[in-house]
């Protein structure tokens, strides 16, 4: 049958307490209240101290010690409360001085991501986003009216073309109509001459 695993660990460490016991019995109370804690002066003087019925009888002399070493204790313990309390201040005041400075720092942090999230134009401060999206419209708009132009341009373009074609056969029917109107007036000039011709023809017989 196996033990139970606290069991085998309190017969490992019983020979541990009987030792502490053991010193604690070769204590004297004169030694205790020279060396030892403060727990450990008392359960010696309680341990060494007479008995009277229910009562224990304690030495005056143990009891004077053992006061002063409470007393002496309870300053140190005092001292060392001050100083954790001013340790405390300290760090109290320590943290809000950092406190503080991060506030500044991440106030600076927050105003310098602004101005570097911001742009100015034509003297109106605007956020990249604002800036970008406007910049973009301003170029949409300008291939628009890039596209405009180069439409109109063709447009017109067309036109003075036709328009010169056009001009171009008008020209062409002038010459052509300034052609035959030369051709009929040297006809009736030279059929005036002729009969001018006739007549002097006439006139002489």
């Amino acid at each position: 049958m196996k033990l139970p695993k606290y069991l085998l660990v309190f017969i490992a460490l019983f020979p541990i307490f009987e030792t502490i016991q053991a010193q604690e019995d070769n204590l004297t109370a004169e030694q205790a209240l020279q060396n030892e804690n403060i727990k450990t002066q008392f359960d010696v003087v309680i341990k060494k101290s007479g008995r009277y019925q229910e009562y224990k009888v304690v030495k005056r002399v143990w009891l004077d010690k053992l006061k002063g070493n409470t007393i002496d204790s309870i300053k140190t313990l005092e001292s060392k409360l001050n100083s954790s309390n001013q340790k405390i201040t300290e760090q109290l005041a320590s943290i809000s001085n950092l406190e503080a400075s991060l506030a500044k720092t991440n106030e600076n942090l927050t105003s310098v991501t602004e101005e570097k999230d911001s742009m100015t134009f034509l003297g109106i401060p605007f956020t990249k986003g604002s800036y970008k999206t406007m910049m973009w419209a301003i170029v949409g708009g300008l291939i628009a009216l890039l596209a405009f132009f180069v439409f109109r341009f063709k447009n017109s373009n067309s036109v003075t073309v036709q328009a010169k074609k056009a001009l171009a056969e008008t020209e062409a029917e002038f010459e052509e109509h300034r052609r035959r109107a030369l051709e009929r007036e040297q006809k009736v000039m030279r059929k005036l001459q002729d009969e001018i011709n006739k007549q002097r023809k006439t006139g002489a017989k």
